[in-house]
């Protein structure tokens, strides 16, 4: 289970949106490993080709959609990009950012916050972002909470969770992002006087994130009180996301999500860092063997861990994976 984001100080939204917009480098299509399937896919995610640009031939592989969360307090976002299989490929397909918060403001309302190393990550998007988006890697910005009763399973309100979509989407868009990630985590549910979670938040938030953000990703880290609604909710709001994996690292538990087919979901979880190699392969062999359209790994760190990527795109994709 990752650890909580408590680092630095807060960037007021207002702010945020009021800076001008980082546009968007063009990117080429993602390769199909799974990208295809989901409904941010179906939309049209990425930035497609812009300003009279024609896209680059990005190499394919064939296997399960790789994502690759990383700890920005720590690690360089932009390391994703550089492994890559034998033939050219990208070893990994989605660079997730972790992580945003939810904290709560003087008026009890949930905001966006980006402690100084996720602010920095986004501000740097010329070099943390363009870059594995000029690949065909998708970025998406991890979301959830700090400690302080807000988060995705307690809005109150449908309009609560539309209000807090909105933040969200606004900051994909003005970072040029890819999508966002749902993280259930660490939000204290009843401190400080806050609701409890109650069943119809997540699919609240879900489906107000798919409305502000058609052609965007949007993933679910199955974990909380989110995770227990979801998996009794209506197929209608599990179509809405793209993918959802297993939460707890070493571990190999697929969500039970309606409306998620397995081709979205990843079954095994793997912490670069903490899971042992032997682990990992057997994890990436079921998922192969039992047909999981997603592989999600965290914490990939920065530096040259090629030999332990390698041995999953081994058996994912059956390359070797190099760092470049």
């Amino acid at each position: 289970m990752k650890q909580s984001v408590k680092i630095g100080i807060a960037a007021a939204l207002a702010a945020m949106l009021a800076a001008p917009m980082v546009p968007a480098a063009a990117s080429a299509a993602p390769s199909p490993t799974g990208l295809s399937h989901g409904v941010g896919a179906h939309h049209g995610v990425g930035h497609g080709v812009g300003h009279g640009r024609q896209p680059h031939a990005v190499p394919t592989k064939d296997g399960p959609t790789s994502i690759a969360y990383v700890e920005v307090n720590n690690d360089q976002l932009a390391n994703v990009g550089r492994y890559q299989l034998a033939n050219g490929a990208n070893a990994f397909d989605v660079a997730i950012i972790f992580a945003a918060n939810i904290n709560r403001d003087a008026d009890g309302d949930a905001v966006l916050y980006a402690n100084e190393n996720v602010q920095r990550t986004l501000d740097d998007a010329a070099t943390q972002i363009r870059p594995l988006q000029a690949k065909g890697i998708k970025v998406s910005l991890s979301v959830l909470g700090n400690h302080q009763g807000t988060g995705i399973a307690n809005f109150p309100t449908q309009q609560a969770a539309a209000d807090f979509a909105a933040q969200v989407s606004a900051t994909v868009a003005k970072y040029g992002l890819d999508g966002v990630d749902l993280d259930d985590e660490y939000s204290d549910y009843g401190s400080n006087g806050t609701p409890q979670p109650n069943q119809q938040s997540i699919g609240w938030l879900v489906s107000a994130l798919r409305a502000d953000m058609p052609g965007k990703l949007i993933s679910f880290y199955d974990i909380g009180p989110a995770s227990d609604a979801l998996s009794s909710s209506s197929s209608t709001i599990g179509s809405q996301l793209d993918y959802a994996w297993n939460p707890y690292y070493g571990t190999y538990s697929a969500p039970s999500i309606p409306g998620l087919g397995k081709d979205r979901l990843s079954a095994a979880a793997v912490d670069v860092q903490n899971t042992p190699e032997s682990t990992a392969v057997s994890l990436a062999e079921r998922s192969q063997a039992d047909g999981y359209g997603v592989f999600m790994t965290y914490n990939l760190p920065d530096g040259d861990v090629s030999p332990y990527v390698s041995s999953l795109t081994q058996v994912l994709y059956g390359q070797a994976a190099t760092y470049h």
